[in-house]
């Protein structure tokens, strides 16, 4: 293999790849990349669960294919000035930018792990922005490290002509609901929260988008990059249970000045849950906190309420998060007793659904 590459394309394809390579894997091939020029010129990493395919801009003198410690390459490259020509002699890859010369060991082609192939799909066109917006508004209520892994992922779901998207983890629930494309079947796939974290960089910079559905995979075709993503297994909780749909009291509430009050508040909160505590009653919401060893804060929002007054714990973090997803400057919560779930949406109607869910804390 022998090629030519420019430096800053090739950067720019590396540092999208540098999540997605595993970094501690017992398996070394996986702190790799694939780069492959004896057909189509792309690069390929992969950590088993998500795997990525991208085009590359090169001028092939000899072609092949190896694999390429992911880290180093990418470092290497960084502080590199001009273009970049490699050239591959008995599994030592020799890098010369200028008047500097690398060599670096790689690993044979064969030992790279084989891309799936995903048979038989169901295939679903999608604008970017929407999948983006779905995401967007429901990943941060998924888990991070759950024992329960399927809570660190986002269920999409498809019924009654609608796209479901929803992440939890259990104390907290988001539900993006779209009208779904026509002619498709009731489904349900389950995608982890690494791989839409990596996929989402790549949706920025594309225009057209497809998902497509198979088996074990989907695979998501975006302006020639490939970005390839196991179904997570597992019974996913039944969220629409999780949704209270008849509390009985309702607080519409500007955005913008409750999202700042409950980030003042929580300065002064006295434990690592953010613990803030909200007094609603009619056209009023206090919200203050306490730490005897500290001090305590309070802070005053008007508002438009209905029902008898409340007293309700939160984890101002949690709050922040569901109200900052919201499209319409002002939010509708609703709200039942101190120790039941808290609904949030939009007050405007917008082309889509958005809505939160929140647990209170106990105070």
């Amino acid at each position: 293999m022998h090629i030519r590459l420019k430096k800053q394309k090739i950067q720019e394809a590396l540092a999208k790849i540098q999540n997605i390579v595993e970094k501690k894997s017992i398996m070394p091939v996986l702190n790799h990349f694939l780069m492959d020029v004896s057909d189509s010129a792309h690069i390929l990493a992969t950590d088993l669960e998500t795997a990525v395919k991208l085009p590359i801009e090169v001028e092939v003198f000899e072609p092949g294919k190896t694999c390429i410690p992911a880290r180093k390459f990418y470092e290497i490259v960084k502080e590199l000035d001009e273009d970049i020509e490699i050239m591959l002699s008995e599994q030592w890859l020799k890098i010369q930018s200028g008047r500097s010369n690398f060599r670096l060991a790689t690993l044979d082609a064969s030992e790279f792990p084989v891309w799936p192939q995903i048979g038989d799909v169901t295939q679903i066109n999608l604008s970017r922005d929407l999948l983006l917006t779905a995401i967007d508004k429901t990943i941060y209520a998924s888990g991070e490290a759950d024992a329960r892994y399927v809570l660190n992922t986002l269920l999409f779901e498809i019924k009654n002509s609608e796209l479901h998207v929803v992440g939890t983890d259990g104390h907290r629930l988001a539900h993006f609901i779209t009208t779904a494309p026509s002619g498709l079947t009731e489904q349900k796939v389950i995608l982890s929260k690494k791989s839409l974290n990596e996929l989402k960089k790549f949706l920025s910079l594309a225009e057209n988008v497809s998902m497509l559905i198979g088996k074990t995979h989907v695979m998501i075709e975006m302006d020639g990059v490939s970005f390839l993503s196991r179904m997570i297994e597992g019974e996913y909780p039944n969220y629409e249970l999780y949704i209270p749909r008849d509390n009985d009291k309702q607080a519409i509430v500007d955005k913008g000045l409750f999202i700042n009050s409950l980030k003042r508040v929580s300065v002064l909160s006295r434990d690592r849950q953010n613990a803030v505590k909200t007094e609603w009653s009619e056209d009023l919401v206090v919200v203050s906190s306490y730490d005897p060893e500290v001090g305590e804060a309070q802070d005053e929002l008007s508002i438009d309420y209905q029902g008898e007054p409340i007293v309700i714990g939160f984890n101002a973090k949690y709050l922040v998060d569901a109200l900052e997803r919201l499209t319409s400057d002002k939010a509708k919560i609703t709200m039942s007793e101190p120790d039941k779930a808290v609904y949030i949406t939009d007050v405007n109607e917008t082309s889509f659904v958005y809505e939160a869910v929140v647990m209170p804390l106990r105070l």
